[in-house]
């Protein structure tokens, strides 16, 4: 007699198993289509939305480089955008644009053409973040972006 109970009892345990995992699936399909937290269930940043940054892009468009070769002159062409917060005005980066080129010029200008054609462009937007931050700076002028893209380089 004691197994039929016993299988009884396991039965009733699968059966309790089977119901609560599709209780809890279903919860979690319900939470995952209405966007809601899961009820029950906590993370570390459950009373902390993630904030997502918006950004303005301003263009500046043919910065052109002349760099002595070794045979002769050549010519680089770059476009640059500037990354900025969405509540920058528009008119401060457009006022900034001829500040920008002047840093840039000046500073590619300074390189061979070897190095500057054998630059990665995440070193190169590197390079010229900091020689932009550090002109701006001694300056004392307000940086309205954060980052410099590389969008075009073209190599003549």
């Amino acid at each position: 007699m004691t197994m039929p109970r016993i299988i009884l009892l396991l039965l009733i345990f699968n059966t309790l198993v089977v119901v609560g995992g599709t209780v809890f699936n279903y919860a979690t399909l319900r939470s995952l289509q209405s966007g809601q937290p899961l009820p029950g269930l906590s993370s570390a940043g459950a009373g902390e939305e993630e904030k997502t940054s918006e950004y303005r892009f301003f263009p500046i468009e043919k910065v052109i480089v002349s760099l002595q070769g070794e045979n002769r002159e050549h010519y680089f062409v770059l476009d640059l955008v500037l990354q900025a917060d969405l509540e920058t005005d528009p008119k401060k980066l457009e006022q900034i644009d001829p500040m920008v080129r002047n840093s840039v010029v000046a500073h590619l200008s300074a390189m061979t053409f070897e190095s500057l054609r054998a630059m990665p462009i995440p070193e190169l937007q590197g390079k010229l973040e900091s020689a932009l931050f550090d002109d701006f700076a001694s300056k004392k002028l307000a940086m309205p972006f954060a980052n410099v893209l590389v969008s075009k380089l073209i190599v003549q």
